[in-house]
Order: structure tokens, then C-alpha cells, then sequence
């Protein structure tokens, strides 16, 4: 099919590798814990659509750059770290000043669900591992005299892509139930709000020292 081979070992193996953690799923959960199952479910649309732009970018030549060059790895994985940091630390204010200006038992109003699209989908668009991932990834299913390669990595992304929902959306879910109880606290919502702007820095931190 379009010089794709062993099309049910992909499906596996990419259900697999979804169902293993990483920072997508600690970003979904996080997100979901904090603002529920629609906060949670903007998340993975927004990391799917980064997961887009990296499957063009395998098909187009694009991700090769990243693996062979080692300065425009350095400027996508800064660019990635310092969004994150920049997030992070602005998620740390909001839960510090509404702790200080609240006596008031009213809740942390939730963030847009287009801003977390939108963050979801800068965070994954600048980490080069993901890029350099469908790289190293897509083309095992590839056939090596296939006469479009291009189209077969498009594709083998989307599919990808698509059957990552059936992953990290059900993982939106069990985040946001696990969670409800402690929304409804103002307390518990800033403290959980300043723990994801936390574990942003972590990952900045993470995605910064990251070797090619």
C-alpha cells in the first residue's frame, strides 16, 4: 500500500510507544487535572497538531536538518526550552498572586481552551526529539524503492497521529476524574496550578540538556 509495509506491527508498535510516558502524557494529565476533561482533551489536540507538523516535516526533508546539524538542533531545542520556561514561570506567578490576593474562596478561572491548544502545540512543534522520533520511526514501514516516500511517510503519520487519540484522549479522562474533587477547592486549585507551571520548568530543564 503505497510502498508501506507491515501495516499491523506499525499500528501496534505506535499504540505502544503512545501508551509510554513521556512529556506529551505528563503535560495531557497535568493540564487535565488542573481544568478537567476539556482542558485535557484542547491539550492533546494541540500536541497532535504539533505531531502533524512533524510528519510533514519527515516527508518534506525537514527533519533530516535536525539530525545532521547540529546548530539547528541547538536553535529548536532552545527555542522549545525557553517557551517552556516562559510558560512555567508565568503559571508560578498566577498561583503565587492568587494566593496572595485571595482571602476569597473563589477558584483560579481556567485558561482558554484555544491557549492551550496553542501551548500544547508550540511545546511539541520545538522539541527536536519528536522531529528526529518520526525520523527514526516511520521509515522502518517504508519500503526502500517505494515511488513516493514522501506520501508514505504522510501516510504513516497520520495514522499515528490519529490512533494517539485513543491513547491520550482516555488519559484526559482518567486525569480529569482523578482531579475533580480537588478543583473544587480554591487551595488545591492553586497549588495545583503553581505544580504544572513546576513541572514546565522541569521539562525546559529536561528539553535543555538534551543531547543530539
Amino acid at each position: 500500500m503505497n510502498g508501506v509495509h507491515d501495516l499491523a506491527l506499525f499500528v501496534v508498535a505506535g499504540f505502544l510507544l503512545n501508551l509510554t510516558p513521556g512529556p506529551d502524557m505528563a503535560y495531557i494529565t497535568a493540564r487535565s487535572v488542573v481544568g478537567g476533561f476539556r482542558d485535557g482533551a484542547a491539550a492533546t489536540f494541540g500536541i497532535t497538531a504539533g505531531c502533524v507538523v512533524h510528519t510533514v516535516a519527515a516527508a518534506a526533508g525537514l527533519s533530516a536538518l535536525l539530525a545532521t546539524s547540529a546548530a539547528a538542533f541547538e536553535i529548536v531545542k532552545w527555542c522549545g526550552a525557553a517557551y517552556l520556561l516562559y510558560a512555567g514561570i508565568r503559571l508560578i506567578a498566577r498561583s503565587t498572586k492568587a494566593h496572595q490576593a485571595s482571602n476569597s474562596h473563589h477558584m483560579l478561572s481556567p485558561a482558554a481552551p484555544s491557549k492551550i491548544f496553542r501551548e500544547a502545540f508550540v511545546i511539541n512543534v520545538f522539541n527536536p526529539k519528536v522531529a528526529l522520533f518520526f525520523l527514526a520511526f516511520l521509515p522502518q514501514f517504508i519500503d526502500a524503492d517505494a515511488p513516493a516516500k514522501a506520501l508514505s511517510f504522510v501516510l504513516l503519520g497520520s495514522l499515528f497521529n490519529f490512533n494517539s487519540l485513543f491513547v491520550n484522549l482516555p488519559v484526559a479522562w482518567v486525569a480529569s476524574r482523578a482531579g475533580h474533587g480537588l478543583r473544587d477547592s480554591a487551595r488545591w486549585s492553586r497549588w495545583l496550578t503553581g505544580a504544572v507551571g513546576g513541572l514546565f520548568v522541569l521539562l525546559a530543564a529536561r528539553l535543555a540538556t538534551l543531547e543530539k
